[in-house]
């Protein structure tokens, strides 16, 4: 019986492009995510800078050796209160005969007319605070508190409006009751303060007196919409910028938000039994 011949197994050659082909492939989506991680948003560039000027603007430090002995302590004086108090504030509010709070109203109303007139920021006022509304959307992404570069722009043109005025300001964080489940923000009670807690840090970075502010997160729990709808979801999604006639009066407001509180009502939290003589602010929406 005749033995039948081995054919040669033909050798490829070209199987290396295959892996040639998969190295490149994947060389160039490496270079694409490279690019991506070093594209540079200006909040956040903002935000790292004036960290690093506070850490490096330090006062030297003095290597003088520690005093030993009786030495006497150096009498320092009682500092001055950052914020006066309300008798204070009123009387200077009588002497002037000048409402800074209708003055704050009026002037964000002339800064920000295109974003009053497109719904996306409301200003409202009574004669103890002055509301200052922004949609979510204006100053942050989706599920993060990190401010957008368009946030530094509207903040900054708030701060400077507020910067000359003495009053109180604190800041709202709202969400929708849509839930987040996040290592940074495990439910929308870290995700609203976070919010208000950052536009605190752009006013302060815009020079407006960190003594004079407080943030405060409310989650989802003072809705001014219903949240079965996207409109409403999107009108919940808000942060709250309010003004105060004095300390006293921001703390009755801290105490339960703004969103459905009264003159009266802050009033009694405040132990105050009537206004102060000051012009009513108008409500613009």
């Amino acid at each position: 019986m005749r033995r039948r011949r081995h054919t040669e197994e033909h050798e490829n050659h070209e199987r290396w492009l295959v892996s040639y082909a998969d190295f490149i492939t994947l060389l160039f989506a490496f270079f694409v995510v490279m690019y991506s991680i070093s594209s540079i948003n200006e909040g956040k560039y903002k935000v790292i800078s004036q960290a690093l000027l506070g850490v490096f603007n330090d006062p030297e430090r003095s290597m003088k050796p520690i005093p030993v002995g009786d030495e006497q302590p150096l009498s320092v004086k009682p500092a001055e209160p950052l914020i006066k108090d309300s008798e204070q504030t009123d009387a200077g509010l009588a002497q002037t005969n000048v409402d800074p709070l209708k003055t704050i109203s009026d002037d964000v109303r002339d800064a920000f007319g295109d974003l009053i007139k497109s719904d996306q920021m409301t200003v409202r006022g009574n004669e103890l605070w002055v509301e200052i509304e922004l949609n979510s959307s204006l100053l942050f992404g989706s599920g993060d508190a990190m401010p957008s570069d368009k946030a530094f722009d509207i903040i900054e043109k708030v701060g400077n409006i507020l910067k000359p005025f003495a009053n109180p300001v604190h800041v709202e964080g709202f969400t929708d009751n849509l839930p987040i489940r996040t290592a940074q923000y495990p439910t929308n009670w870290e995700l609203s303060a976070a919010r208000a807690a950052s536009i605190v840090r752009l006013l302060a970075m815009e020079g407006v007196n960190p003594a004079r502010m407080a943030s405060v997160g409310y989650g989802e729990y003072q809705p001014v919409a219903s949240n079965d709808t996207a409109e409403g979801r999107a009108r919940n999604r808000r942060v709250v910028l309010v003004i105060s006639r004095n300390l006293e009066v921001r703390r009755s407001l801290t105490g339960s938000g703004s969103a459905h509180a009264t003159p009266d009502a802050a009033l009694r939290r405040a132990g105050t039994q009537s206004a102060p003589p000051a012009p009513t602010a108008t409500t613009a929406q």
